[in-house]
């Protein structure tokens, strides 16, 4: 009798309001990479970024440096990749910041505008029925006083007679920069995109690193010289719920340090990477920052680009457990990018 009854309610549930029924989900897979003047920096570079979209094949990608002398770049870019078999949409802009998508761009505008630095872009995308707030940023590089510590200037790139020793100095010559100013307008343009129940992303290079990176346990690595630093930047993103994808993954920033830049590059002289070429400047610069919503979920992180690095004006074999994807072809920039990839769920139509 018993058996019965089990069998009757197992068939009533299939019948019955989806209850074997399992949710529909998507891959969404997001490249973040700093091209360097347009990849014109390094020889071939060009290719060498088509050929990174080509392995990675990702849905979208946000650029930083894609603004220059080459006005039609974007375009460019784009009916390269057609020749190739993959369609992707972007918009020409002239600024700095750039952003391509396997989906079609529903609307695209600048945003977090600061008198130095050109905008935010930012495109809105329609991933499973679901919007997507997409925002491709390349933060100002000015004032990039992570070399304080190190004993560099940020504004001068050159040697300081001493590092620089306290946190508060640092973080005032680092606000002379408008990082924080953007960032600030990026807040209260997420805030509205939230309270729509609309998906964000913002990724790019911020030209600041991490907080996340700068904590006791860092403190006497990496020529911090005993330093926890509280960056602006991040910190204000953490404050608003912003998630950081690769730290939400790995959060032990002594194993899993994640460095972006400066990166090596077998096809430029190492002098050109090198802007503190007597420390050990390696940060983490290069971000992808989500806004945590039930539709959506980050399944994994990587860091794509060569495994070495660059320390006191010389290449590094790779020291840590980071996870890469080595490129097949030309590097075509100075930074390592992020590859980063979500499952969003498929939105019901009502």
């Amino acid at each position: 009798m018993r058996k019965i009854i089990f069998l009757l309610l197992f068939m009533s549930c299939g019948i019955l309001a989806g209850c074997t029924t399992k949710e529909k989900t998507q891959d969404f897979k997001v490249l973040q990479i700093n091209i360097w003047h347009q990849t014109l920096t390094v020889p071939g570079g060009f290719s060498g970024l088509v050929s990174i979209i080509q392995q990675t094949d990702p849905d979208v990608v946000l650029l930083s440096e894609s603004g220059g002398s080459n006005k039609n770049f974007i375009p460019q870019l784009l009916d390269t990749l057609k020749s190739l078999n993959k369609t992707y949409y972007g918009q020409t802009t002239n600024y700095s910041a750039g952003f391509i998508s396997k989906y079609k761009i529903d609307s695209q505008q600048e945003c977090c505008h600061t008198q130095r630095n050109g905008p935010i872009i930012k495109s809105y995308i329609t991933v499973a029925g679901n919007t997507l707030a997409v925002y491709s940023a390349h933060l100002d590089y000015m004032h990039y006083e992570c070399y304080m510590p190190r004993g560099y200037s940020g504004e001068t790139w050159k040697k300081l007679d001493a590092p620089v020793l306290d946190a508060d100095s640092v973080l005032r010559a680092n606000r002379k920069s408008q990082r924080d100013e953007a960032i600030t307008l990026f807040v209260e343009e997420a805030k509205a995109e939230i309270a729509k129940g609309n998906l964000i992303l913002i990724g790019g290079d911020f030209n600041e690193p991490s907080h996340m990176d700068w904590q006791a346990d860092t403190k006497d690595l990496r020529d911090h010289n005993g330093m926890v630093i509280n960056w602006d930047c991040s910190v204000m993103l953490t404050d608003m719920g912003m998630k950081d994808s690769y730290r939400e993954l790995y959060p032990d920033a002594v194993k899993y340090p994640g460095f972006t830049f400066p990166s090596a590059n077998s096809s430029v002289d190492v002098k050109k990477l090198a802007w503190a070429p007597e420390a050990d400047e390696r940060d983490r610069i290069d971000f992808v920052y989500y806004y945590p919503n039930p539709l959506w979920t980050l399944t994994s992180a990587s860091i794509v680009g060569p495994e070495e690095t660059i320390v006191e004006g010389k290449v590094k074999e790779k020291d840590s457990e980071d996870s890469f994807i080595i490129p097949n072809g030309i590097w075509p920039t100075d930074h390592k990018a992020n590859l980063v990839t979500f499952k969003i769920k498929e939105k019901e139509v009502k």
